[in-house]
């Protein structure tokens, strides 16, 4: 039987070799993190979000594009944002550890949103609401870049979920908090909740596989 963990504790126990793993065990990943930061805004003085920004690596890429855009992240794991902080030391850069559903993200304040194989954990409930906060985050003319991967069907989707919550039931979890399992949604329905959050307009970019990237501006 897979323990499950606690998201946080998840990621901070296996800080050592993350990047390396995220880079040679992901299909695509090399070309995806230098794609999406590609997409991201040009300007000196663009204010990015980044959702889970783990230790840093669409931000590797993108600072090589941008080096004076300013940046804030936000990530559950200390650990990850003390690594990211390392690698970023001359960069504008504003580190929250927390979770991005429960962290303020303002009105009006961001040029561009990103996050990168961080929001496959969650249910459409929780994106809906994530997604509606983050809309109303961005400036007028702002849009959020999302690369994650995808279930490939409605019933892969459905197995995923419903593995999780036997697993929980097998473990004795009753409580709220995240546990670190995968439960991706097709791409279908990432893009109706992202609609239904007021992102009118979505774009699928490109894929690598499963790994999609999508636009999506309003």
């Amino acid at each position: 039987m897979d323990m499950l963990e606690k998201m946080s504790d998840f990621f901070e126990k296996r800080l050592t070799g993350y990047d390396e793993h995220m880079l040679s065990n992901i299909y695509g990943a090399k070309e995806f993190y230098a794609y999406t930061a590609s997409l991201l805004p040009t300007a000196a003085d663009a204010e990015i979000l980044d959702l889970g920004c783990g230790t840093g690596l669409e931000l590797e890429e993108y600072f090589a594009v941008n080096p004076n855009a300013r940046v804030t992240g936000i990530d559950l794991s200390a650990s990850m944002l003390r690594k990211l902080s390392s690698k970023f030391e001359n960069r504008s850069i504003r580190l929250i550890c927390g979770s991005y559903f429960d962290v303020p993200l303002g009105t009006g304040e961001y040029d561009a949103a990103v996050s990168v194989e961080s929001l496959h954990h969650f249910t459409k409930e929780q994106k809906q609401k994530l997604y509606s906060k983050l809309k109303k985050s961005l400036k007028p003319d702002g849009y959020f870049v999302l690369t994650d991967y995808f279930a490939g069907s409605d019933e892969l989707e459905s197995e995923y979920f419903a593995q999780l919550e036997a697993l929980k039931k097998e473990q004795g979890i009753t409580d709220d908090e995240f546990y670190h399992y995968d439960t991706p949604l097709t791409v279908e329905h990432e893009i109706e909740i992202l609609k239904e959050s007021g992102f009118t307009g979505t774009e699928i970019k490109k894929n690598w596989q499963a790994t999609y990237t999508i636009v999506a501006a309003f």
